[in-house]
């Protein structure tokens, strides 16, 4: 029995977030047929400037075993357009799972449809969407996060990621191998967001203790940073301290410096550095302890992390 996968488009929408599931799917042979829909029935334009022709309008569509609905790079104006969430609401009512693709995860809240439930989005964004709706339970690392028939993910390429998995979930593991083959991916992605994340930025407090601190452990993540050494500097207890790194932060002073500690030895990673290089001069210290936190704050070893992202040069 055909399987009737339903892509929503609209203008504005990000290439590779249709691309990519109509990429999948068709990949997966003629048990699936896949449709590309749009508010109005007419073609649309994607955020690269490349035009998408629509298969059908939503009216069109009397049911569909797959809706999916890609995101955009203005969730702003992608969340409040006319014809975005008034489909998606009118599509999902007709499919019997929905999935979105990096924001389009946005619209399925804006719709109701994540309320209650866990959610994937892209990692610069996840803030974004716990903040603007709270019944949303956002797993920022994630990348794709399954909530009964309801299915996000994270940035883009996680797309497909989302995909192989709907496909492995309809036709089992050796279909969506065959797939990932094709496409020469990953069937499982190893790891989750924080690997692809852009560095921590220093929260933006101008506490007159806490914020010279902040600047100091940015400026020379190496040097003596215990919670003792940042009271002495400041003044204050270690305790004063801690309640005031915790509010101004969210985090203790050795969390914080940790974390600094961690996005320095990525970024000396990324510039060529060993693992023990990279250790010993963000302060982390030893090949161990780096081990440790990138677990904590990447998702992915040290040496795992090196080999994916320092160069796309073959050896």
């Amino acid at each position: 029995m055909t399987h009737l996968v339903v892509v929503l488009a609209f203008d504005g929408v990000r290439l590779l977030d249709v691309s990519a599931p109509l990429e999948v799917f068709s990949s997966a042979g003629a048990d699936y047929e896949v449709r590309v829909c749009t508010p109005d029935g007419r073609d649309v334009r994607t955020s690269a400037g490349l035009r998408i022709g629509a298969d059908c309008a939503p009216e069109a569509v009397a049911e569909a075993d797959t809706l999916i609905v890609p995101g955009a790079v203005d969730v702003d104006r992608f969340v409040t357009a006319p014809g975005v969430v008034g489909p998606v609401t009118e599509l999902a009512g007709r499919a019997r799972r929905v999935a979105a693709v990096c924001t389009g995860a946005f619209a399925l809240a804006a719709a109701g449809l994540l309320s209650g439930r866990r959610a994937a989005t892209h990692w610069e964004h996840a803030d974004e969407l716990a903040r603007r709706y709270p019944e949303v339970e956002v797993d920022p690392d994630a990348i794709f996060v399954e909530d009964g028939p309801v299915f996000t993910s994270a940035g883009v390429t996680a797309g497909i990621d989302l995909c192989l998995a709907l496909l492995e979930r309809d036709r089992g593991p050796a279909t969506a191998r065959a797939v990932a083959r094709d496409l020469v991916v990953f069937l499982q992605r190893p790891g989750g967001q924080s690997q692809f994340s852009a560095a921590s930025r220093t929260p933006p407090t101008r506490h007159p203790v806490v914020r010279p601190l902040l600047d100091a452990v940015a400026a020379d993540p190496g040097a003596d940073h215990s919670t003792t050494a940042l009271a002495r500097r400041a003044g204050v207890s270690a305790r004063h301290l801690t309640r005031l790194f915790r509010a101004q932060t969210g985090a203790t002073p050795a969390g914080y410096v940790e974390r600094v500690r961690v996005e320095a030895a990525r970024l000396l990673l990324e510039g060529g550095a060993s693992v023990t290089g990279a250790a010993e001069r963000s302060g982390l210290g030893s090949d161990e302890t780096l081990r440790r936190a990138f677990a904590r704050h990447v998702g992915v070893t040290p040496s795992a992390y090196l080999a994916r992202f320092r160069t796309t040069r073959s050896a």
